[in-house]
């Protein structure tokens, strides 16, 4: 939950400095504020999690996101009382008292949810866990109640304001380049908590090599064998699904408002890779518990891949808008990247069924899953290739003749059965 309320504060910063087009000396120290704030956020969550039944975590918890909201408000009041600071499309407005009761209505939003979960925290703190749900899908529910209200009383009166003030909309989506740097920066975090672990916990004491090893650093550090194999396997996960999820931002060309929220349950699946790594690591030390580790890693990898697979698939029922000609049905890439993305779902899926009838090889079967996916991705577009030539040559066997000379209508429809060659 803390992961996806960071992605809501966020995205209300870059909505916020959309707003705002300059910078001054008192903004500078009030965004500097707002950032402090955020990153005491994962404390207050730890607090949630060790002590559940004591209010104390969920208010100072809440605390900092009404602190959060209150600094960006002030942001706001401020940036409006000296025009020169805003936006070039909004200090040329004629409606920017209006603009500023906007942004002011969708900053505050959040924070009065946040207060009413900290009061009843108080007394029925299962309701404050709701109540700070709400706020991470507040626009989703926003957008659906307003659908609702139209679909129910019809389409309301239109907005008195000019089509001016509606043109720098803070609902819709954020830019495709906003997305892949936050995505690229989540992932960069994950890569390197991974190499924190190993050096943390993976370097022999001096001491320890000349008793235990009579001096042997070699054989001291044959002992963590386990550690590197699991530390290169999550690495490889880490850097491939990287892979797959730039390149299917290379095909996309405008992310909806699905996408976004999908994305952001992927990175928050991805976050908890290192965990998966600690899991893994520590079947040496824990093998009564090996079966439930490797479990757990799958399910993080299967979630973690399976929610790029369908944001392609969220792309694909608006692919006119949201992605390039050669990644849509029958594109020359739209088969290349359905196997990019469906492979570390199904080799997930797969370790964990294995796991279920083969229990004794249960640590085999996820090494060799994460042996075995980084040589498919090299091997993939030749695989693709001969699947298709495959099913071209079998089309053929079932359908040897051709078209009617003269319909090449014909022939552009049969073209169109299977994508072309990767």
């Amino acid at each position: 939950m803390t992961f996806l309320l960071v992605t809501v504060a966020w995205t209300a910063h870059i909505r916020l400095f959309q707003v705002v087009g300059k910078i001054d000396d008192v903004l500078a120290l009030l965004n500097l504020a707002c950032m402090m704030t955020i990153t005491f956020l994962p404390y207050t969550f730890s607090l949630m999690v060790t002590f559940p039944d004591v209010p104390l975590g969920i208010f100072l918890f809440c605390a900092c996101v009404i602190t959060i909201g209150l600094v960006q408000a002030v942001i706001v009041v401020y940036a409006f009382h000296y025009p020169h600071l805003l936006s070039r499309q909004i200090s040329r407005s004629a409606h920017k008292d209006a603009f500023r009761q906007h942004v002011l209505c969708l900053v505050l939003r959040g924070p009065a949810l946040c207060f009413a979960a900290a009061l009843f925290s108080l007394f029925f703190f299962p309701l404050s866990y709701l109540l700070m749900a709400t706020v991470i899908f507040l626009p989703y529910i926003s957008k659906a109640a307003n659908w609702c209200k139209d679909r129910i009383l019809g389409p309301g009166e239109a907005p008195i304001q000019t089509l001016e003030f509606f043109t720098f909309d803070l609902h819709e989506p954020l830019s495709k380049e906003r997305v892949e740097a936050f995505s690229d920066g989540v992932y960069a975090i994950v890569a390197t908590l991974l190499i924190l672990d190993i050096c943390e916990d993976n370097v022999p004491e001096p001491k320890d090599v000349e008793e235990r090893f009579h001096g042997s650093l070699v054989t001291a550090l044959g002992t963590y064998g386990p550690h590197f194999l699991a530390y290169f396997g999550s690495f490889a996960t880490v850097g491939l699904l990287w892979f797959v999820h730039h390149s299917l931002f290379l095909h996309v060309r405008k992310a909806t408002r699905a996408m976004g929220l999908l994305n952001t349950l992927a990175l928050a699946f991805v976050g908890g890779l290192p965990l998966a790594y600690q899991q893994t690591s520590a079947l040496a030390q824990q093998p009564r518990e090996e079966l439930e580790s490797i479990r757990v890693s799958c399910v993080i990898i299967f979630f973690a891949s399976i929610f790029p697979f369908a944001m392609w698939t969220a792309a694909l029922l608006r692919e006119r808008e949201a992605l390039h000609p050669s990644a849509r049905f029958g594109g020359r890439e739209h088969a290349l990247m359905f196997a990019k993305l469906a492979l570390y779902p199904c080799a997930s899926l797969l370790a964990f069924a294995s796991t279920c009838f083969l229990r004794r090889f249960s640590t085999a079967i996820f090494h060799l899953m994460q042996v075995a996916v980084p040589f498919a991705f090299l091997l993939l577009r030749l695989l693709l290739r001969l699947a298709l030539a495959i099913l071209r040559a079998l089309r053929g066997l079932v359908q040897p003749t051709g078209p009617p000379p003269g319909d090449p209508g014909m022939a552009d429809a049969q073209s169109q059965l299977l994508p072309e060659a990767c």
